[in-house]
């Protein structure tokens, strides 16, 4: 398996995943052109991490997202469910509780997080309305949400050059830097078949998401979307 096909099987995205570990971080400061870092700094301050409060970091890979909020003074909870993804990132911090989690069936308990938040990885769930109930269920009462996903640029001329880079430019470029430049093609899809802004808005609000709220980064090329559980 090199690649997950769109109907995104568990047992798929977390074997592709797998093999692209090792270079994972790398390949996507690459891809994106060095923006990966101006998006997570964005995270960062949109989640807002205060000292002594408890944040899950979901789809958190090899840990890269989480170092912010451990630096706030928060005590965060990297999870992932690529096994492969979670080892590299052991090696690199060893001292991070790094867990392995289904975003569908989080292994937690009701309101354990003062905040959740998940980069570039909600798009890869197979049921995005269990992950977003999930979030919920895991949040305590007062907390909040920040979701930062690829979506789609608002100006018509620049989301046409963003799709020819996705379909033509990015494959050939992860070829480059990446063991695995099948899963890039995945992502590409991906990237195209995921909702608009709204739509994912929406989403978060049928979850039991209030106050919910977006900005675009980029663009459009990512998205920001934030929510308050009542």
């Amino acid at each position: 398996m090199n690649r997950a096909s769109l109907d995104k099987q568990p047992h798929e995205v977390a074997s592709m995943f797998d093999k692209v570990a090792k270079n994972y971080d790398l390949t996507n400061d690459v891809i994106s052109l060095g923006q990966d870092r101006y998006w997570r700094k964005q995270v960062a301050a949109a989640v807002a991490a205060r000292p002594g409060e408890k944040v899950l970091d979901l789809a958190a890979g090899t840990g890269t997202s989480s170092l912010p909020f451990t630096r706030a003074g928060a005590f965060v909870v990297p999870c992932d469910f690529s096994l492969g993804m979670l080892t590299e990132g052991k090696k690199r911090n060893p001292w991070l509780p790094l867990t392995a989690g289904d975003a569908t069936k989080l292994p937690f308990q009701d309101g354990v997080f003062d905040a959740v938040t998940i980069s570039f990885g909600l798009r890869n769930v197979q049921d995005t309305d269990a992950a977003l109930r999930e979030l919920y269920r895991v949040t305590k009462p007062g907390g909040r949400v920040v979701i930062c996903e690829f979506s789609h640029p608002t100006w018509a001329p620049f989301r046409t050059v963003y799709e020819e880079y996705l379909m033509r430019a990015l494959p050939p470029l992860a070829r480059q830097v990446c063991s695995n430049p099948e899963a890039y093609e995945y992502l590409a899809e991906s990237i195209q078949s995921w909702p608009e802004q709204p739509e994912l808005a929406a989403l978060l609000q049928k979850a039991g998401w209030t106050k919910v709220a977006w900005r675009n980064l980029s663009g459009g090329i990512v998205a920001l979307h934030r929510g308050t559980k009542n």
